[in-house]
């Protein structure tokens, strides 16, 4: 599959989560499979960037290419000017984010609350491709809510207006993430535009990844939140769509082995303080049904150093080594 001029290495990718798809876990999917994966959504005032949360969100050392940056925001110049300075810092795609169905988003009329007013969604998408010389790419919902359901208009819109490829969240604005994803939507879509389609919602398994490309025709599939806790799901997807046959899951100690590097790079990246609390979280998703795992929980929201939260974690695996 292409963007623009790069051809991806699979067409999975992981979808960009706030407080999620920093550098480290980027970088972590990547690895295990992901053929994109764009950072967290950044906001189109540029006023904004000097905190360090977005600060860290600019950083492309180490990136693998293509690197994708996701941009939000309502009005057509900040957005065309957001794309062009991200450019200027290396970003090798931009990603408009039409999809976010977070108030705090959709009340600055930026998001998913923009598949309301389908004539300012033809402005950015205009103002961003006409001033970017990299792919633009776009991600939205099936709609506002289930009475108006006009993904399909909005995919229109975007092959019209020069958009590379389209995410669609099964899921209207209104469901949030309550309810099961919908497929036929984007069925609809990727049958109404001849740009590469990417389904994304509820994907959390090989099977369902395999039912949703076959349900949809998509060319693609964007994963979030399964891959939380589990960044190897891009393998066994793949695994299992070339060979119909389940992989087994990651031992124990390779499980160790990715939550210590993972943590490292949070520590290094973030810095002491900042990693350690968001560690926290991806420790929480990696011990999700485990044995004992609300102990190890436990001790990491505790821990206040990185070298007491890594050593949590390595008592936790002893432990489990120790009762296999």
């Amino acid at each position: 599959m292409h963007i623009g001029p790069y051809k991806l290495s699979s067409n999975l990718v992981l979808a960009p989560m706030a407080g999620v798809t920093d550098l480290p876990f980027r970088q972590l999917c990547r690895s295990f499979g992901a053929g994109l994966a764009a950072g967290e959504m950044l906001t189109s005032d540029s006023r904004l960037w000097h905190s360090t949360k977005s600060r860290s969100r600019l950083s492309h050392a180490d990136e693998p290419e293509p690197r994708i940056v996701q941009i939000v925001g309502g009005d057509p110049i900040m957005m065309a000017e957001a794309a062009c300075l991200n450019v200027d810092l290396g970003a090798q795609i931009i990603d408009i984010n039409m999809g976010c169905p977070a108030k705090k988003v959709c009340n600055k009329a930026a998001g998913s609350a923009l598949m309301r007013d389908e004539s300012l969604v033809t402005a950015i998408l205009q103002a961003v491709v006409g001033a970017v010389s990299v792919p633009v790419t776009l991600k939205i919902r099936t709609g506002w809510d289930a009475t108006h359901r006009n993904g399909v208009d909005i995919a229109r819109i975007a092959e019209d207006c020069g958009i590379q490829s389209l995410a669609v969240h099964g899921r209207t604005r209104a469901c949030m993430f309550e309810g099961e994803a919908e497929y036929a939507t984007i069925r609809d879509i990727k049958q109404a535009v001849n740009i590469p389609v990417f389904a994304n919602g509820d994907i959390d398994s090989p099977q369902k990844a395999k039912q949703v490309l076959e349900s949809t025709g998509a060319d693609g599939l964007m994963i979030g939140r399964a891959a939380q806790g589990q960044p190897w799901i891009f393998r066994d997807i793949a695994t299992f769509l070339a060979t119909e046959k389940l992989p087994a899951a990651p031992a124990a100690t390779e499980v160790r082995a990715i939550m210590r590097a993972h943590l490292r790079k949070l520590y290094a990246f973030h810095g002491e303080a900042t990693g350690v609390r968001i560690a926290r979280k991806h420790i929480g998703w990696y011990a999700a049904g485990r044995t004992q795992a609300q102990l190890l929980r436990q001790a990491v929201m505790r821990a206040e150093t990185a070298e007491t939260q890594m050593r949590a974690v390595e008592t936790y695996f002893d432990a489990l080594d120790e009762a296999a």
